[in-house]
Parts: C-alpha cells; structure tokens; sequence
C-alpha cells in the first residue's frame, strides 16, 4: 500500500506538470519582476503642480500621471528640509536615527537602502542627480556605491544649467545641457542597458530642480512672460547665479525662472515615460515622483495657501506633491487621502520586492495596501522632528566619519563661506540628556496633527490641528481636545525616546 501511494504522488506530479506545459505561459515562465523608478524634486512645494490648482505652472506630464494613476493628496516629506528627507527615502527611517540632523549632515555607512534591498534580488541599482547624503567622490564611505548603487552620476548637493556630476566617484565633469534632461538621459541609458540582458532595474532619480539659484531655457521662460506685474513689487532674497553670493530680485522675475525649471523637469519625467511605452516597459514599471519639503521663502507662494514654507513643520514646510503610475497594479485613476510620507518608500518597495525588512526600527509603513485599494487609511501614527543639533555636538564630541572623507569636490553656484563645494559632519552620541528631546516636532494620526514647539524647552507650545477641516492650519484646537493633545504627545515622546537609541548607534 505505501509503495502504491509513492508511486501515485510522483504520477499525479508528473500529469499536473505536463498539464502546466500546456497551459498558458503564466504558469511556465518565471513572475516578471518590476521594475523600479523613484523620482524627487529638489524644494518641490505641494501647491506648484497644475493638478494642484496652481495658477501659473504648468506641469502637464505630472497632471497627466495624476490623472492617470495614484494621486497622494497627503504626502509628506520625512523632513522640511533636503539631506534629512532623502535619508529617510532611503532607509524608512527617520534621519534623527543616524545623525542626518540637516542639510549637509551625513548618513552613516551602517544603514541599510532601497538599493541594498533591490541589489539583494538581482536588481541593477543606479542612482543619477542630487545626493546630498554625504561626499559623492569614490573615498566616501557614504557613497551612491556604498549606499546600494551599482551605478551612479551624482552631485554632493544641488545643480543648475550645465550641471557637474561625478560618474562612480571619479573626478566631476561638466555635462551640457539642461540638468533635469541630463540626467534623465543617463537614466535612460542605463535602464537600456539593463533591458538588454533582461534585468529588472530600480533608477532613483533625485533632480536638482527647482532649487534656487534658477535657471530656465529661452522657451520655457517664455511661458512664464506674463506673470502678473504686481508680483515685481516684492523684493526676495536669493543666490546670485552669477557670483554665488546673496542677491535681492524682484519676484516676478524669480518666479519666472523657478517655475521655468519646474516645467523643464516636468518635461523630462515626460520624456523617461515615452521610452518606457516605447519599449513595452510601461506596464510593470512603477514611477512614482514626489518633492523633498515645501516651497522656500524666496518663492513666497502663489498658489493655494497652506501655512508655512521648508523648513517649518506646518504643512507648507512638509506638504509634497506625490504621484505613482504602475498599469500592472493601478488599473484605473484613483486618489490617497492616507497619510503617506518618504519613509515608506523603503516599506512599500520591501513588500513588492517580497525581501526582507532590515532589522531594526523602521518609521516608515508599506502603501501597497493604498496602492491596492486607495481608500486605506494609515494606521500607525507618523511623527516628525527638527532636533536641535548645536545641543547634541560639543567640541569634545567625536566624529563618525574622518572629517577628510566629509569633503565634497562637485562645485555648485551657491556659495558657502569661500567655498562651491560642499562639505558634511556626522557625530558619535555615546549618552543623551532631557536637553536632547529638544527641537520643534510633529504628530499626525487620522485628521489630527500635533506640533509642538520645542525650540524652548522650558517654554513648550502645543498647537492641534483638523487638517481635515483645516488644511491651512489657521486654527488651533488644542485647548477644546485636551485628552487628544495628551495622547498624541505620549505617543510622540515614546517615539523620540525611540529614536534617540537608535541615535547612539544602538540598531547596528
């Protein structure tokens, strides 16, 4: 009898394969793996895109995949600032975890990428434009290379017309052109590249517009001649694109350029979707694109008003556009009221991917529930802070990385003291004091969103918001929802106590 059912399996086995040959070829050939592009604007503010109603700017590429695909209506970035938030794109992690406390603040080497992941499953991995997570040049222990990517041409921080970028680390060289076709141009190489030997790829793509100074090309300033008059009444402060120094322009003259740039990038992003439906690799790639923090100052904004610009932790300084197209997955338009923020792109790539999660604190959330079913609202709270770095760092503090290999060597036109390049600073945090929970910071949870003012420690503000019913934050709820304020505040103290572990380098 047992002979008999051995031999009966291994007959079943061999008649349901043969069934399978027959079948269709999506029981034969090995599940397609997706392929991956992640795009972000540089100072990319929520309210300057078309399908956000704004009143100048023209983005039709981005309306277009808005239209098309998945609209986040609240996505955030992980931070009202550029080097944090791209930390957190890159780890799931909020960037106080390792130190990444500001702009020109490193990532550790230590921490775990999108890329890590994606390499992990056979992925061909390149990353192209803005870095700003630590020096590009090959020495750098905080690399593109070192981060994930195979491949990489990449600047330290931002660029303009005619953009200097180092190619794996070698020593920069100019590349002509308009800097977001540059680098779209390099993407499409590579994932051309990848296509031929049938690899899946993931391409992040960090553009370098439309961070000041700016820059348009002849037809696409043109767009933008006739923007009201009334707005060259107003006076801003900004960099000199000609000597890298501090400069005051009118700011109708400022707008024109920077929107000039945002329709350039728009323009690019439109080009990289006309390759991919060329070459049949539409259907199972994901682009998804969103800003790194609000609007800044100098572009006083023009669209609808949220409070804030980058750097606050209002929705102005936080606000970002957020859009995905994926056929394979979105089958028709919908649009995300969830609450979606830059530390889930590691989460959502992760469970696509079906890899591992790095095993250690992770803020971020996987969306491909939202993507699933648009309706999802995020369970967990989603918390944020500005931590005050001067109060951690002391003279006798250590650094984490030798401050030679913190040097960057890509010049920009921004000016800092004597110097165009840019150099970044990490530190060693052996113990923490009260003095550390310090900082402005945020909680959001359904409609509710928590910030409190930390900037003096011993004279805190909480402000609650219904960013429901009041998306410009005009009015403060705080003193009607006690219990609410309560609650969100324990949960946000719990997390930071959280974080500052992490800090002390207690995750790796």
């Amino acid at each position: 009898m047992k002979n008999f059912l051995i031999t009966y399996f291994l007959l079943s086995l061999l008649i349901f394969s043969n069934c399978n040959e027959k079948g269709t070829d999506h029981n034969t050939q090995p599940e397609e793996k997706t392929n991956i592009i992640l795009l972000m604007g540089d100072d990319h503010g929520w309210d300057e895109t078309g399908y956000n109603g704004h009143p100048f700017v023209k983005t039709p590429v981005l309306d277009e995949m808005a239209s098309n695909g998945l609209r986040f209506d609240r996505f955030y970035s992980g931070h009202p600032s550029c080097s944090p938030t791209r930390g957190s794109f890159m780890t799931g992690r909020h960037p106080n975890r390792y130190g990444t406390f500001a702009p020109g603040w490193s990532i550790r080497p230590e921490e775990i990428t999108i890329a890590h992941l994606a390499k992990s499953m056979g992925y061909a991995t390149g990353h192209f434009g803005k870095w700003h997570l630590g020096p590009v040049k090959k020495a750098s222990p905080t690399n593109p290379s070192k981060m994930g990517f195979e491949e990489y041409l990449s600047h330290d921080n931002f660029f303009e017309l005619n953009p200097v970028f180092s190619r794996n680390g070698e020593d920069p060289q100019t590349f002509e052109g308009e800097s977001s076709e540059v680098i779209i141009d390099e993407t499409i190489q590579f994932i051309s590249k990848t296509n031929q030997s049938a690899q899946p790829f993931m391409a992040v793509v960090w553009f370098g517009s439309p961070h000041e100074p700016y820059s348009g090309l002849p037809d696409d300033l043109k767009l933008y001649d006739n923007l009201p008059d009334s707005l060259d009444n107003v006076k801003v402060k900004l960099t000199s694109n000609k000597t890298g120094e501090p400069t005051e322009r009118p700011l109708g003259e400022v707008l024109r350029e920077r929107y000039a740039e945002i329709t350039a990038m728009d323009r690019a992003i439109g080009k990289l979707r006309i390759y991919l439906k060329e070459n049949k690799l539409d259907e199972n790639t994901i682009i998804w694109y969103c800003g790194d923090n609000g609007t800044p100052k100098s572009a006083a904004r023009t669209g609808l008003t949220v409070r804030g610009e980058k750097g606050l932790f209002y929705e102005g300084g936080i606000l970002v556009p957020g859009v995905m197209e994926w056929p394979a997955m979105i089958k028709k338009p919908a649009t995300s009221k969830s609450i979606a923020v830059t530390s889930d792109f590691l989460p959502t790539i992760n469970e696509i991917l079906g890899t591992q999660m790095p095993n250690r604190p992770i803020d971020g959330t996987s969306l491909l529930p939202v993507i699933k079913a648009p309706e999802t609202a995020r369970k967990e709270p989603l918390c944020f802070w500005g931590i005050n770095a001067n109060d951690l760092v002391q003279d006798t503090t250590p650094v984490y990385i030798d401050s030679e290999l913190q040097e960057g060597t890509t010049p920009l036109v921004k000016k800092m003291g004597n110097q165009y390049t840019r150099s970044f600073k990490n530190f060693v945090y052996n113990h923490t004091t009260e003095a550390h929970f310090g900082g402005t910071r945020a909680i959001m949870q359904d409609n509710f969103k928590l910030i409190i003012d930390g900037t003096e420690q011993d004279n805190l503000t909480a402000e609650l918001f219904d960013i429901e019913k009041d998306r410009a934050e005009t009015t403060n709820i705080a003193s009607s929802h006690p219990g609410k304020v309560q609650e969100l505040s324990k949960e946000l103290l719990k997390w930071q106590k959280s974080v500052l572990n992490s800090l002390k380098g207690n995750d790796y």
